[in-house]
């Protein structure tokens, strides 16, 4: 076409950790060493977005019930199916996508944040003489820059460090890094490089110093993986795809072609999982873009299909953020048993992670303790150890799936295919399976692309490199500094927000209530130690938020930071999102309960609970049996063997502190094995031991009890905020 000419598109560095990455004074500088986008122009010359904001879910229900036949539709709401709208809507062909659950609930949202090519399948190229792996760093290495231009808010280049203890790994290592640089070329984000052991232990007071040689240092893209696959699926939405969460598919719709008499997928029966209404959705062509359950959705189409998944766990923990510097991760290349681990910040909080194993399918992964274990351990080889790695630190824990596939179309069927794969059956199914977070949108180029030839629609060429994702157009570092001004909120809140919604954070800044306060004027938190605030709640609804799961796991992100934090605002976010969605009580209490066990198995309460039961076992010394027996009985006047919230009333009113009642009640609760109401001596002496050993931190009753011991006759206020929260 005429129009297609080669133009530079300078990647606008995002994410309100961008200026602590590289300075503001090197953030101009960094803009004009950026790469060559191939055709941003392909954006340039897209008609703007039909709808000015996504249409409520109700709206989109109806379109997917009312239209007689759409071009395409994509099922599953993941990173690759939004992609995969997304792809075909720009090309204007008329599309659809349905999702069993809400968008990004499964491995999109449960990845290690990274944006990146991949170093060591860049090895294994390098070594094997791989060219397949070598091709999927080399478009990683691309997508990662497009990325990090089209959603400047949600994404941010992160140096990595990578820390030698030998001195024959330094060249080796550097060797490996720099190619990974040059394999990047124009996209490569900044030039790695060599620091002396003095300064790697500037950059990472905590690392392990004994046989420290030195570190390399790489940079490769983060992001806010949950809120990214939603800016996709929102983007998808606004020009003119009719996207559904909670919506099932029950079975394929098939044809027969009168002429070969054979069979054709031609849509799909689908259901309302919040309703319970079922309806047909007729099109054109049908892409599985269902990730683990790619298997599920080919059998539906012939149950003699052979299968080509194979998953695997990935598990992450999420420690406090004083684990690692706040612009600076951590890779280890070769742990214990020869996998990869990062040690990232992320969110103010640091991510550990992953791990790499054989597992089932399933819709509610759970990650084990021996994985938790195993990433603990490894961590405590590279800190130092003035740093007590403990078990208790564990803010929150998840287990991802990651669906590895075999080709249908190799050879070699038992060969795991490192890149994505695009199949399409005999009945006109498409699958898309494999592939990574990065390339999402050259796997839905690709899908759509192989669409487009199998069922003759009548399409352009992708248009979505350089295409902004929703909020990224006018987003701008500075962008918080208005919110700050403009409607009172705190410059925390303002950054979060700015760096959430991009440019669309005025509109959840207006919906902010009045906090009473002179400062802040706007912006009530959900739970005092982050930013998230109730605005947010009501905003997450016009973004398809259709449970309080949703809202703390993926519209906010609380869940994967601080799974305590979550469960102390769940009853005011299901308070909010019961008026707006009219809930009445028994739903509310359903909603409560729903969001509970999902942090209680999914995101690692459960693991918390078993740190601490009324079968732990007490290994203390007798000094500290005696000790801590006294610290009992200042609350335990009466001799009891037990306290209850009177008796810690009593103490606070000596040393002139009041408590709100049900402050107390969640305090003791914590450590109420037994759940009768009070706490007894062996359940403090267990508390105890617990702590000693690591398994628990941030107990508020511990540091209540501590804090008064010795306050007593000095009458100093009393700090029962968590101390980090810890599981």
């Amino acid at each position: 076409m005429a129009f297609k000419k080669a133009v530079k598109g300078t990647i606008l560095a995002g994410g309100g950790a961008l200026a602590t990455v590289l300075g503001l004074s090197q953030f101009a500088h960094y803009r004009r060493k950026q790469m060559t986008l191939a055709y941003v122009e392909a954006a340039e010359c897209l008609s703007e977005p039909v709808n000015r904001e996504p249409p409520s879910r109700e709206a989109q229900i109806l379109t997917l019930q009312n239209t007689s036949e759409f071009d395409v539709l994509v099922i599953g709401g993941g990173a690759t199916g939004c992609g995969c709208a997304l792809d075909a809507v720009t090309r204007g062909l008329k599309t659809a996508l349905v999702e069993r659950d809400d968008f990004s609930s499964g491995t999109s949202s449960r990845s290690t944040k990274l944006i990146h090519g991949g170093v060591r399948y860049l090895q294994k190229a390098i070594m094997k003489l791989d060219i397949e792996q070598y091709k999927m760093v080399k478009e990683a290495l691309h997508e990662r820059a497009n990325l990090l231009e089209i959603a400047p808010h949600l994404s941010a280049p992160l140096p990595i460090m990578l820390p030698v203890y030998k001195w024959w790994q330094l060249p080796y290592y550097w060797v490996g890094i720099k190619l990974y640089d040059l394999v990047a070329g124009s996209n490569c984000l900044k030039s790695s490089y060599i620091l002396s052991k003095s300064r790697a232990l500037e950059h990472f007071p905590m690392l392990q110093k004994d046989r420290l040689v030195g570190a390399i240092v790489y940079y490769d893209g983060q992001h806010n993986d949950a809120r990214m696959n939603l800016a996709i699926a929102l983007t998808a939405a606004r020009y003119g795809a009719a996207t559904a969460n909670y919506m099932e598919v029950l079975s394929l719709l098939k044809r027969t072609d009168p002429q070969t008499g054979k069979e054709h997928v031609s849509g799909a029966r689908c259901k309302d999982v919040l309703t319970g209404q079922e309806f047909d959705v007729r099109a054109k062509c049908v892409i599985n873009a269902t990730g683990p359950f790619t298997d599920t959705v080919r059998k539906m189409d012939d149950k003699d299909a052979t299968v080509i998944c194979q998953p695997s766990a990935g598990v992450h923990i999420v420690m406090p953020g004083y684990y690692s510097p706040e612009s600076m991760g951590l890779l280890d290349p070769a742990t214990s048993d020869g996998r990869v681990i990062f040690f990232l910040p992320w969110q103010k909080m640091t991510i550990a992670g992953t791990t790499d194993t054989p597992t089932n399918i399933t819709n509610h992964p759970i990650p084990s303790e021996d994985d938790i274990n195993f990433i603990l351990n490894e961590v405590r080889n590279y800190l130092s150890c003035d740093v007590e790695v403990r078990r208790g630190d564990v803010l929150a824990a998840w287990s991802g799936i990651r669906p590895l596939v075999i080709d249908p179309n190799s050879a070699d069927t038992q060969s795991i295919s490192r890149n994505h794969v695009v199949d399409i059956s005999e009945s006109g199914l498409i699958t898309i399976a494999g592939g990574k977070w990065t390339t999402y949108r050259s796997m839905a180029e690709d899908t759509i692309n192989a669409a487009i030839k199998a069922h003759n629609l009548k399409a352009g060429p992708s248009r979505t490199v350089g295409l902004f994702l929703q909020g990224g157009k006018d987003w701008s570092p500075t962008l918080y500094i208005r919110l700050v001004q403009d409607y009172g909120l705190e410059s925390e809140v303002a950054q979060h927000l700015a760096a959430t919604y991009g440019d669309k954070a005025f509109e959840v800044a207006k919906m902010a209530s009045v906090t009473g306060k002179r400062w802040p004027i706007v912006g009530v938190r959900l739970v005092s130690e982050f930013p998230y605030i109730e605005a947010e709640v009501k905003y997450g609804i016009k973004e398809y938020a259709c449970t309080a799961v949703d809202m703390i796991s993926r519209r906010t992100r609380l869940a994967f930071l601080n799974v305590q934090a979550a469960e102390e605002a769940l009853p005011r976010i299901v308070e909010l999102m019961g008026r707006e969605l009219n809930w009445d009580d028994s739903k509310k209490e359903e909603e409560l309960e729903t969001a509970r066990k999902f942090l209680y198995y999914e995101m690692g309460y459960k693991s918390r609970s078993e740190q601490l039961t009324d079968r732990s076992e007490i290994s203390l010394l007798p000094s500290d049996i005696d000790r801590y027996k006294k610290r009992f009985h200042k609350f335990d006047a009466d001799q009891k063997g037990f306290i209850t919230i009177v008796d810690v009333q009593r103490v606070l009113e000596n040393i002139n502190i009041q408590m709100d009642e049900n402050t107390l009640h969640e305090i003791l609760n914590e450590v109420d094995l037994n759940k009768n109401g009070q706490v007894e001596l062996n359940e403090f002496l267990q508390l105890m031991s617990a702590i000693q050993k690591g398994r628990v931190s941030g107990s508020r009753l511990a540091i209540l009890m501590k804090t008064a011991e010795e306050n007593l006759d000095r009458r100093v206020p009393i700090p029962v905020d968590r101390s980090c929260g810890g599981l």
